[in-house]
């Protein structure tokens, strides 16, 4: 059965603790057979963009064949192999201990892990068996959710014995047995099914206001960082750096700065600080130049 409230935006309380599902292990007929897993979106793999939005899970279990990952994760395979979307999760489940469960398809480009916080608060708060996101039309997505690991057990169970296994049940099989909650985000529900819908994923992370933050979450998963810093900040002291000093100095001087900070606490504070002091010292360039006639910036002869 079905609840049709609508949970709000926000999440207002810290989220449960969960375990996450990844499905992965789809044909992909409409994309010709392609690994879609595998597909690149802003440089990173559909899959490890996934991976990445479910890192607080205490255990992730991905259910496909073993690839090479974003970060370490714990393989199931559902018996036999293409059995369906329910027996995969069934797989899944095996591997998982949390009272609460995050369900995702491998093919979430937009996928946040705000997005995860709101879904399990929605959970909480609602008292429901899952809150699942909707997409742009209000269609229900339950690859996109958070359950009661204890109700999907349930469900699977009795699915199982009333129809002599998992093999080829539709999903909407086991949802329409839940008391679910929605959580409307056409955004984060947008799913790649289609090479169009790549295509449309890959124009969206371009797209000004997007892509520089698509950017430096690609820069940090490649390089393995975790670190939440003022970009803001970051962007100042190169402003700075090039119109005081000269343009060269911007990229130069931010490096510096994480060089800086990797060698003191390494935290977001560390980086603020030598942002800060470096910020100053370009300032100081700049007052220099200026009482002496000089014009520091783009048009010297040393930026580039």
């Amino acid at each position: 059965m079905t609840d049709n409230a609508t949970a709000g935006p926000a999440a207002t309380a810290a989220p449960l603790p969960y375990d996450a599902v990844v499905l992965a292990g789809g044909a992909a007929r409409r994309l010709g057979g392609a690994d879609k897993p595998g597909v690149r979106i802003g440089g990173r793999a559909l899959l490890d963009r996934v991976l990445t939005a479910c890192a607080d899970a205490r255990t992730t279990v991905v259910v496909a064949a073993p690839r090479s990952t974003a970060r370490p994760v714990c393989w199931a395979r559902e018996e036999p192999p293409g059995a369906g979307p329910v027996a995969a999760l069934a797989a899944g489940l095996r591997h998982t201990t949390a009272a609460h469960t995050v369900v995702l398809s491998a093919d979430l480009p937009f996928l946040r892990a705000d997005t995860l916080r709101r879904l399990l608060t929605a959970l909480g708060e609602s008292g429901a068996d899952g809150a699942l996101l909707t997409d742009a039309e209000g269609r229900d997505q339950p690859l996109v959710a958070a359950y009661r690991t204890a109700a999907l057990r349930r469900e699977l169970d009795a699915l199982a014995a009333a129809h002599d296994g998992l093999t080829g049940l539709p999903l909407r099989r086991l949802t329409g047995a839940l008391r679910l909650t929605r959580v409307p985000d056409p955004h984060a529900s947008f799913d790649c099914d289609t090479w169009d819908d790549i295509v449309n994923a890959r124009a969206r992370i371009r797209e000004h206001g997007h892509v520089l933050d698509e950017w430096i979450s690609a820069v940090k998963d490649e390089l393995g960082i975790d670190l939440d810093v003022d970009t803001n900040v970051l962007l100042d002291l190169a402003r700075d750096a090039a119109h005081g000093v000269a343009r060269p100095a911007a990229p130069l001087t931010t490096f510096l700065v994480g060089y800086a900070a990797a060698r003191g606490e390494g935290g977001p504070e560390a980086v603020a600080e030598a942002a800060r002091k470096a910020a100053a010292l370009a300032l100081r360039w700049e007052e220099e130049a200026a009482e002496a006639g000089e014009s520091g910036g783009p048009s010297a002869p040393d930026a580039g």
